[in-house]
């Protein structure tokens, strides 16, 4: 009985160095495309962009192999209590992670109508700055993961309202320049989508460290972050 555990325990502790091998790798390649979406839109890198869509693949691909190594984990060595809520995280961790992808690949789409207008350069700084931050929270929240370090992921969440905030003042800084100089509304409003990826990579970041305290505690954080509400800002701009 005591060997049979043994190696039951061993095939798992394989499968699971397997899994969190396999996210760690996705973890980079979102991280990449992410810094890489940040430096296009930095040098107005048509063909950087065009590299960020094209690696997008790769991530899905990975977020595929982890899906179906958890489930025949799950199937195979049937996990149970902490062992269990690990496949689980990092099932969901890479659904977060491929999201965080898309959302830079979204961002590269964008780019060939911002460089046509070159008024914009003056307003992507800090957009960018925005995006390095989040890009930041991030790799901490993937860190806190590995690190089962729950002290770290509750300082990822909590973090998450100045994200917020951060892209609350961005948005009205934006509107504001359109309500101005309607001139400029096609690339700043491009400019407000990228600003909303950014945003929501940080939501996702927030999801990744929920993640790591549900792995450590059995329970998901009650989620009592604050919200922007930016769209009644620009409902309110227009009406004024």
């Amino acid at each position: 009985m005591n060997s049979e555990t043994k190696h039951i325990n061993s095939a798992f502790d394989q499968d699971l160095d397997r899994l969190l091998t396999l996210l760690m790798a996705m973890g980079g390649q979102v991280e990449n495309a992410i810094s890489k979406s940040i430096q296009a839109l930095q040098m107005s890198d048509l063909e950087l962009a065009e590299q960020v869509i094209a690696d997008d693949q790769r991530i899905d691909a990975l977020q595929e192999e982890i899906h179906t190594a958890a489930v025949n984990c799950i199937a195979i060595r049937q996990p149970q209590a902490s062992d269990l809520r690990m496949v689980i995280a990092v099932m969901r961790i890479s659904d977060s992670l491929e999201r965080s992808g898309d959302h830079a690949k979204n961002t590269a789409k964008r780019m060939p109508i911002i460089t046509q207008h070159p008024h914009r350069q003056d307003k992507v700084a800090s957009l960018c700055r925005f995006a390095k931050t989040t890009q930041t929270l991030l790799k901490n929240a993937l860190d806190a993961f590995i690190q089962t370090d729950e002290g770290k992921a509750r300082q990822v969440i909590a973090q998450d309202f100045d994200i917020d905030q951060m892209h609350g003042s961005l948005f009205r800084e934006f509107v504001t320049y359109m309500l101005e100089d309607p001139t400029i509304v096609t690339p700043i409003l491009h400019l407000l989508f990228v600003a909303k990826n950014v945003e929501r990579i940080g939501d996702h970041a927030t999801g990744i460290a929920e993640q790591c305290v549900y792995l450590i505690t059995g329970r998901i954080p009650d989620d009592e972050r604050q919200r922007h509400e930016d769209y009644a800002y620009l409902r309110d701009s227009i009406a004024g």
